[in-house]
């Protein structure tokens, strides 16, 4: 029997199984392959990974490998594009003001999945690469089971398995839903100015436009967050009417926009589980929150969910504790709360102050933005926040310097 069986095998379900290997548990990984790995649709998304991020996959003896397909992320720009009588003004969030070199580093999602499962597929004990079909979850023990027959029993189910998550289901951990009546375009781009590590986020009524550096300098990643109607006008367009398009938002920022890459979309919506953890489950990523892709949110909290459960873990273990009874449960339940509540309101917050027209929400945006770039404190103070949670950081993302020998 496995201490711990991953269901999921997204990025943030194969962290979490390495994570747990780290600590010394007994792991299993259970789900298809990602798609790098299997015949599937190209992937058009990228993920913007934070210091603590980084920090994590270097613990997890992956990131020499992700490095050549990193680029950094040195200063986000934030520009209100709105017609809006009350605009706030342009800022820029520098990571040298910060002392760093980079926030984190922009990398596509095939190269991530890709070396997570290489690494998941070297040095785990077991992995099972099928869908999980029913999940019971006994006093003692969790018994899986998939299509072929085949079973899996451990003391604790680690549901990583994304918005419908049957784990979450099996441990009747209810959610609550948000519908933003928004979509999400994923594509890339070339553009004759180098992007020189500078994310640019156009704010506009109705969702955003941004780009994020990839390691060619004349090439970024895009993320068109607009209204559902709006993105499927725009899926139907030509490459040349889209860049056109692309080109208008822009302006002259990136020169000239040329070179679209495929186009995804998919729609924004919210999602929060009620409970992180319950019946012998602790669920791990999009299985627990999902949120709108603004801030470089999404993925880093959900690989702090790992570490935080490593950590919840590796103590049961050395304590010769049950790693799935209730009170290792309510541990990882605690150390997530305040870090998921904060992000996830204030993703939601900030996404519904784009949708608004109240002219009392767009005088606090401008007065808060004019705030930040008068007093160079308070505005280190939010990077600050940015990139790390309210709390203590798991101890597999903390910088190698603040370990205990």
């Amino acid at each position: 029997m496995f201490d711990v069986v991953v269901v999921g095998a997204g990025p943030a379900g194969i962290a979490t199984a390495l994570a747990l290997h780290h600590v010394g548990a007994a792991v299993a990984l259970a789900g298809p392959p990602p798609p790098a790995t299997a015949s599937a649709r190209p992937e058009t998304r990228t993920a913007a990974l934070l210091t603590s991020s980084v920090d994590f996959l270097k613990r997890l003896g992956v990131w020499e490998r992700l490095l050549p397909d990193a680029a950094p992320l040195t200063a986000i720009r934030i520009v209100d594009a709105s017609r809006s009588l009350l605009r706030s003004p342009d800022i820029a969030f520098e990571a040298r003001e910060l002392g760093l070199d980079s926030f984190g580093f922009n990398i596509a999602n095939t190269a991530l999945n890709t070396v997570l499962y290489e690494r998941a597929r070297a040095v785990l004990p077991r992995l099972a690469p099928e869908p999980v079909e029913t999940v019971d979850l006994g006093p003692d023990r969790a018994m899986l089971t998939f299509p072929s027959g085949n079973r899996l029993a451990c003391r604790l189910v680690a549901g990583a398995d994304g918005r419908r998550s049957i784990c979450r289901q099996a441990a009747k951990i209810e959610t609550r839903d948000v519908r933003y009546e928004q979509a999400a375009i994923a594509s890339s781009f070339r553009h004759s100015l180098p992007h020189r590590g500078v994310a640019t986020e156009l704010h506009r009524e109705g969702g955003s436009v941004t780009s994020v550096p990839t390691p060619d300098q004349n090439t970024s990643s895009l993320v068109w967050v607009t209204s559902r109607e709006d993105a499927a006008d725009l899926m139907a367009l030509d490459e040349a009417s889209f860049a056109a398009r692309l080109q208008e938002r822009f302006d002259e920022t990136l020169g000239v926009i040329s070179d679209v890459g495929p186009r995804a979309s998919f729609p924004v919506a919210g999602l929060t589980a009620k409970q992180m953890a319950a019946n012998r489950t602790a669920l791990v990523g999009e299985a627990a929150h999902i949120m709108a892709p603004i801030g470089a949110q999404g993925l880093n909290l959900g690989l702090r969910d790992a570490a935080a459960l490593a950590d919840c873990v590796a103590d049961a273990l050395r304590h010769d504790r049950d790693p799935g009874g209730a009170p290792v449960l309510a541990q990882y339940a605690k150390a997530r709360q305040l870090d998921v509540l904060s992000r996830t309101v204030g993703v939601d917050l900030l996404g519904r102050s784009l949708l608004t027209k109240l002219l009392p929400v767009q005088l606090a945006r401008s007065a808060v933005l004019t705030g930040l770039n008068a007093f160079a404190p308070l505005k280190r103070m939010v990077m600050q926040a940015g990139l790390a949670p309210p709390a203590d950081l798991p101890r597999l993302m903390r910088p190698v310097d603040s370990l205990p020998a």
